[in-house]
């Protein structure tokens, strides 16, 4: 055999190889990151899974948090504008990559003195494993170029990526090696996602990168789906947002707007009737009640979500919870969980976390 002959034969090995590869889905492209050969894919579609968007009908919606069709008169603008931050998303897949590559359009979310940049608009990769044991590999916030991270495995692993907390995605593309093969995800112990409604804390201000969202970790302990509808200064109990709540079939519902409701008047107003909006669509769906986690003014605010739920309970509710908001930063207090006396810090969003999640475990009868 010529060596003519020979390298044209490689060559065609390696095209056929490579065409072979491309086969993963038609939605991928190659690309280059550096001297590394990378297929992207959308992560709207197959094989990616992608969670914490309940009111999309179709792959090419964006990435919105609220249905499309409310308006400034039903619910304030604030909302309606951060339901553009993909707070809570997440997109899942399986792979034997050797790397998982990032490619999405430049950060929008504004610097804030108080928040790194590294959760306004970072991406968070976890490797799913066994016994929900998560591992968390790399925060990452993509050049216009791509960005690669070297995961260490050849094998098949399920992988989550935690999408950003205050800065708009309209393009996110995941890539892998050339010949990378896709399974199905590993199902995640429940299929119906926990809602949490909140203010910037829900939405997870201020913590230092997505995955330390104290509602994230939650989800990520018990290997469920989020959605999460936290929308800074701008969760105010309107009816239309407790009418789009009840249209979920959800596992779970934790509400805590008190930081937001502009006075004591406004959450006495909004928070029973928003209840009720929830719970006569979903009669047995578990709802957790919070109050703010720091205490100024706190009593009689307190008081009136505990009235909601006390309510409740007297009138045969079995799928009610209450947590009083002063134990939420508990046993370390308030000057060592936030940035400001009011947002947490990421040991805040842990407090958090561990204070609420034998309520949720027991709501949701998971051991």
């Amino acid at each position: 055999m010529t060596r003519k002959l020979a390298a044209l034969l490689i060559f065609v090995f390696i095209a056929a190889y490579a065409q072979e590869a491309l086969q993963i889905d038609e939605n991928f492209r190659q690309a280059t990151v550096g001297q590394t050969e990378v297929v992207y894919a959308d992560v709207r579609k197959p094989p990616f899974v992608l969670q914490g968007f309940a009111f999309r009908q179709s792959p090419d919606e964006p990435l919105y948090r609220l249905p499309t069709n409310l308006t400034k008169e039903q619910v304030n603008q604030g909302a309606l504008s951060l339901a553009n931050n993909p707070t809570g998303g997440a997109v899942l897949f399986r792979t034997d990559s050797p790397f998982i590559a990032l490619l999405s359009d430049p950060p929008t979310g504004a610097a804030m003195p108080h928040m790194p940049a590294t959760g306004v608009s970072g991406y968070d990769l976890y490797e799913r494993r066994p016994n929900h044991k998560e591992r968390f590999i790399r925060n990452i916030r993509t050049a216009k170029d791509g960005s690669i991270t070297w995961t260490g495995g050849k094998t098949m692993r399920d992988y989550i990526l935690y999408l950003p907390l205050y800065s708009t995605v309209k393009k996110l593309e995941i890539g892998v090696a050339p010949n990378a093969k896709f399974e199905p995800i590993t199902p995640q112990r429940l299929q119906k996602p926990i809602v949490f409604y909140g203010s910037s804390i829900t939405q997870g201000g201020c913590c230092s990168r997505p995955a330390n969202n104290y509602t994230t970790m939650i989800c990520r302990a018990l290997d469920v789906p989020q959605v999460n509808l936290g929308f800074s200064g701008s969760a105010k109990g309107e009816p239309a947002v407790a009418e789009a709540i009840a249209q979920i079939d959800a596992a779970m519902f934790v509400y805590d707007y008190d930081h937001n409701a502009p006075s004591l008047e406004h959450l006495q107003k909004t928070h029973e009737p928003f209840f009720k909006i929830i719970r006569e669509k979903r009669p047995d769906l578990p709802i957790l009640m919070l109050s703010k986690p720091d205490t100024a003014n706190g009593g009689a605010r307190r008081d009136t979500i505990k009235k909601t739920y006390e309510n409740a309970v007297a009138a045969g509710d079995k799928n009610v919870y209450f947590i009083n908001g002063d134990m939420l930063f508990s046993p370390i207090g308030l000057d060592f969980c936030t940035v400001d006396g009011c947002h947490p810090n990421d040991i805040g969003f842990y407090q958090m976390y561990i204070n609420t999640l034998p309520t949720i475990k027991q709501a949701l009868k998971i051991e």
